[in-house]
């Protein structure tokens, strides 16, 4: 087995590369990058930035198209500072050596240290990614367990349409609805910004700890309602799959009680597909699914900064978010792995054919 992680780890290298690089290659062809965004700022010509890409999005040159009046000295010294003026494939290099460093840079217009900005705003996305990934595989998984065991019943058919509106309705909208009801004027129960108030510091250990979860009750909600249903309809369904097989008969045969051959006997193989499902459940949790919710309660998260970045270009900041994003994927993927080895030891990576 530790071989076995050892050449994962060493896998993971050439692949945040080849992430890195293609994520640098389409930056670079992308058009209405940041000196252009500053060209047009300077000019005038807006601050949005989507007005110099989509006055560009045919594919011309900026500099032949409404910025040709620009002083190309001053040109030369915004690619300068933002190191435009080196040669793309010794950008790269620094862009590769600051991500194994984890020295990311500066961000191209606050001139901020990247990796303060990640730090800053990593608890949001911690709180969020952790707190809705727990409470839903908490509720998920003994309630696909139940509605397989009682298949058919008025149980299974009730929680079917709790199930089906989880589908339907995304977190977004959840988050909306309960923003309405308990965080508006007429019933303030819950705060609608921040994830602490602005006396924190000098709150009590318990008083800290009731005022950070008093934030965080409704955000976490929404991202919970909008994503137990996947997971409850892959456990029920991995439970159907295994609960009429020949070795379940057999230990019921045997005297078995239900409780122990479920969870002795039935919920290591079940659980297999819902493991392999972890990882994308769990990154996409932590990162893109809260984007609109950290929107909607004003919380400052990884998700909304990348979104932000991404919109100015920025590209600091969204090279170090994918620089990021992929290098927890990967080692989520590598836990995902051995979690098998956790429910079943039958599985051994080392000696598979």
């Amino acid at each position: 087995m530790a071989a076995y992680v050892l050449r994962r780890l060493l896998l993971m290298v050439p692949t945040i590369v080849g992430v890195v690089f293609v994520t640098f290659a389409i930056s670079s062809f992308v058009p209405g990058g940041p000196v252009d965004r500053m060209v047009a700022q300077i000019q005038g010509a807006g601050g949005s930035g989507g007005d110099v890409g989509s006055a560009n999005a045919s594919g011309g040159d900026t500099r032949a198209r409404g910025l040709s009046g620009f002083d190309p000295g001053i040109r030369a010294e915004i690619e300068r500072q933002f190191g435009y003026d080196k040669p793309a494939w010794q950008r790269f290099l620094l862009l590769l050596k600051g991500d194994a460093t984890f020295d990311m840079g500066r961000s191209l217009f606050s001139q901020i240290p990247v990796s303060t900005l990640i730090r800053q705003r990593l608890p949001v996305s911690i709180s969020l990614g952790l707190w809705m990934t727990l409470l839903s595989y908490l509720i998920s998984i003994p309630l696909g367990i139940r509605k397989a065991v009682r298949d058919g019943s008025r149980f299974d058919l009730a929680t079917s349409l709790a199930v089906s509106t989880g589908f339907a309705i995304p977190s977004f909208l959840w988050a909306v609805l309960l923003a309405t009801l308990f965080c508006s004027a007429n019933l303030p129960l819950f705060p609608q910004r921040g994830l602490t108030s602005d006396d924190f510091a000098q709150l009590s250990v318990l008083g800290k700890v009731g005022d950070y979860l008093w934030h965080v009750a409704m955000p976490v909600t929404a991202l919970t309602l909008g994503s137990f249903a996947t997971v409850t309809a892959l456990t029920k369904n991995a439970f159907l799959d295994e609960i009429n097989k020949q070795y379940v008969l057999t230990a019921r045969m045997k005297g078995l009680d239900e409780r122990r051959v479920l969870y002795g006997h039935l919920f290591r193989n079940s659980m297999m597909i819902v493991v392999a499902g972890f990882p994308s459940a769990f990154v996409g949790a932590f990162f893109t699914g809260s984007l609109l919710v950290e929107t909607i309660f004003s919380l400052d998260g990884l998700g909304r900064m990348s979104y932000d970045a991404v919109i100015n270009r920025d590209y600091p900041i969204v090279f170090a978010n994918i620089y990021i994003f992929a290098l927890i994927g990967l080692v989520v993927n590598l836990v995902s792995d051995l979690l098998y080895t956790v429910i079943d030891p039958r599985i051994d990576f080392e000696k598979r054919a």
